[in-house]
């Protein structure tokens, strides 16, 4: 009989690259539901089927538009994405959401609820909405959304949009996953001087003004505001530059998705915003650095689960908690031992 200690062999999960690249309907969404949840595994063996899916549809990717979409909770990310992805669908679009919800730090939680926001577009066969938790990832996204673009995109999916969780400042990871950041406004939303305290005022490539049915005159002064803000922030077009006309320049729209009134305004901005970054090479350039950036990411999260699972620190660790703690040990020196028993790891010098 076989020893009961014996380790048992690695569970695949059920999903194949072909399933993605030519399943149909039903059969397809299952497969892109499959593939994400291996994705967002933290198993080893799933990651390892995770990687070799990834690496066979990865040639399948990177044909479609990748849009960001930021802004603080109330401002109708949820409505606006509904409604940009039915207009979007009449045209002849598949449209794929990845949805991020903020996890709770007491439970560790998320109520995913996008889909019942988005009830019209999740039913639609021409698109498919994937909810994700944070999991206390900083910048407004999940950790394995990149993953998840790569696999839409492979699945026919040629616009791919990122909701951001809506927590503020902080969500500025999208505009480096995205070629394009949208960041969504309220009117009355602040004066000139809280427009330019905003960081991601400075990401983004088109701010919308939305639910501007409701104010008609907050939402223009809000528009002439933030207009005037990017410009002194120097990052609004110069009429008089001769080559203005070759590079895209932010603007600000106003909109209510509500009544979805100013989609074609906003969607003929971002296929101009496509066209003149697709023609000047900044687009593909854009690309090469998210990946590069993506690639330090994973290497600096996998440095982090690497120490945190070495037998040395794990067993000083609970000891050098407690003096930390206590107020026996600097927080700074605990962090160098910890380091220098770390296997291999050459200490650095820490503040």
């Amino acid at each position: 009989m076989a020893s009961e200690s014996a380790a048992a062999p690695p569970q695949r999960v059920g999903v194949q690259a072909s399933d993605i690249l030519q399943g149909q309907g039903l059969v397809q969404r299952r497969s892109l539901a499959k593939a994400i949840t291996l994705l967002e595994s933290t198993r080893a063996d799933h990651r390892a089927q995770a990687d070799e899916l990834l690496t066979a549809l990865l040639p399948h990717s990177g044909k479609s538009l990748r849009l960001g979409i930021s802004g603080v909770p109330g401002v109708g990310k949820s409505t606006f994405i509904e409604a940009l992805g039915l207009y979007l669908i009449e045209k002849g679009h598949r449209v794929a959401v990845l949805a991020v919800d903020p996890s709770s730090s007491v439970s560790g939680g998320s109520i995913l609820g996008d889909k019942t926001r988005m009830e019209l577009l999740s039913m639609h066969e021409r698109a498919y909405i994937r909810p994700s938790p944070s999991s206390g990832t900083l910048g407004g996204v999940a950790e394995k959304t990149r993953e998840a673009m790569l696999v839409c995109e492979a699945a026919g999916f040629d616009i791919v949009i990122v909701e951001t969780v809506g927590v503020g400042q902080s969500e500025t990871a999208v505009q480096g996953m995205s070629d394009m950041f949208v960041l969504m406004q309220l009117p009355n939303a602040g004066d000139d001087l809280q427009a330019i305290k905003k960081g991601v005022m400075e990401l983004a490539d088109l701010v919308v003004i939305n639910k501007a049915d409701i104010d008609a005159d907050a939402a223009m002064r809000a528009q002439a505001q933030i207009t005037s803000s990017l410009r002194l922030l120097g990052i609004s077009g110069n009429p008089h530059d001769p080559h203005s006309d070759k590079h895209w320049h932010p603007q600000v729209i106003k909109m209510s998705a509500l009544q979805g009134q100013g989609l074609d305004a906003f969607w003929e901005a971002v296929t101009t915003f496509q066209r003149l970054q697709t023609a000047n090479g900044l687009l593909a350039s854009r690309r090469q650095h998210q990946a590069l950036a993506w690639m330090w990411e994973r290497i600096d999260a996998g440095l982090k689960q690497a120490f945190k699972n070495d037998p040395s620190v794990r067993a000083q660790l609970p000891a050098l908690t407690i003096a930390v703690q206590s107020g026996q040990l600097a927080a700074s020196t605990a962090a160098r031992n910890l380091l220098a028993m770390h296997a291999g790891f050459v200490t650095p010098t820490l503040n």
